[in-house]
């Protein structure tokens, strides 16, 4: 049985139980988190091929405020079947939204991509939803037993492709520090700020603001001026504005040569403000773990610097899927 990836789980909530129904007859299954109660519920959809069930009804402009269950389950589109089963455990035992006379349990779903896992006309159906209710209330009800979900490939993610680790290495865990560096590689537009500008941006501590998301993150600091010089033909006239460039994930503006903003995956590829630099591919998950008020100072690399780092994180990454 796999163990437990670090301590805690939802099953430490009070109000909710987790169970899992993983199939004998192909690596696949599901896994449902019951507040048969109701609760609040949000979501974020992502990916260009979503499976989902009833995700839309979470949307803060719908009726609906509440779920009696979340569903995750293997079998791609196929296991949102599985949701049937859930509801039936629900209506059972009459949770559900009250419409007339009838309840009408909320059971939002999402699905994993596991056909090509063993035989792909095997995958999670209704009774298998229901299994992992019974499972769930099973655990609820044993206060005696230990709690916690079993984690790694089993339910839903038993037809994952993901490492099947019990536990991740020391060396191998990242760390959450209030203070972090960040290697740069300077330019397209660097050659634009003063002596001043290059030294605060790439001597000076930097602190993260909470303007900060997946579009970008902002940072507070001594600032770092551009030259004062004529624009070109089509540029704004602030000093930091250029005509046109590509941006790439990472690049580093400086508007008004004030607060520097590190460009992240949601964030436009292009447009008029010049960069300063541009973050290496193995330093953008530093950003996943700041918080704000998080201290950076920004180092500038070498190309032959930056290349070094992105085979030494892949090397690392390697190990972990291995």
């Amino acid at each position: 049985m796999p163990g437990p990836l670090h301590p805690g789980s939802l099953a430490d909530v009070a109000g909710l139980a987790v169970g899992h129904r993983t199939r004998g007859d192909r690596a696949t299954g599901c896994t449902v988190v019951l507040c048969p109660q109701g609760v609040v519920c949000g979501v974020d959809v992502r990916g260009g091929a979503p499976g989902t069930r009833e995700t839309d009804l979470l949307k803060s402009e719908n009726t609906v405020e509440r779920v009696h269950a979340v569903l995750l389950t293997g079998g791609s589109a196929f296991g949102l079947d599985a949701a049937g089963g859930v509801m039936r455990w629900l209506d059972e035992r009459g949770h559900g939204l009250a419409v007339g006379p009838a309840r009408v349990p909320i059971v939002p779903a999402a699905v994993l991509f596991d056909l090509w896992v063993g035989d792909a006309r095997i995958r999670p159906g209704a009774d298998d939803g229901y299994a992992a209710c019974e499972a769930a209330a099973t655990a609820a009800a044993n206060p005696n037993a230990d709690a916690t979900p079993a984690q790694g490939p089993v339910g839903a993610g038993a037809g994952s492709n993901l490492p099947q680790l019990d536990t991740v290495p020391e060396e191998l865990r990242p760390e959450f520090s209030r203070e972090m560096r960040v290697r740069v590689m300077m330019g397209l537009y660097d050659h634009k700020l003063t002596e001043e500008g290059i030294k605060n941006f790439t001597e000076e501590e930097w602190t993260l603001t909470p303007v900060a998301d997946r579009m970008g993150l902002r940072f507070d600091g001594p600032g770092a001026p551009w030259k004062d010089e004529e624009q070109p033909f089509g540029a704004g006239q602030d000093p930091s504005n250029i005509t046109d460039a590509g941006y790439a994930v990472g690049s580093i503006q400086i508007p008004g040569g004030k607060q520097p903003i590190v460009l992240h995956c949601d964030a436009v590829s292009g447009g008029g403000y010049a960069q300063a630099g541009t973050v290496i591919s193995a330093d953008m998950d530093l950003f996943g773990r700041m918080a704000p008020g998080t201290k950076v100072r920004f180092v500038p690399v070498t190309m032959e610097e930056a290349l070094a780092a992105r085979a030494e994180r892949q090397a690392l990454l390697a190990r972990v899927w291995s």
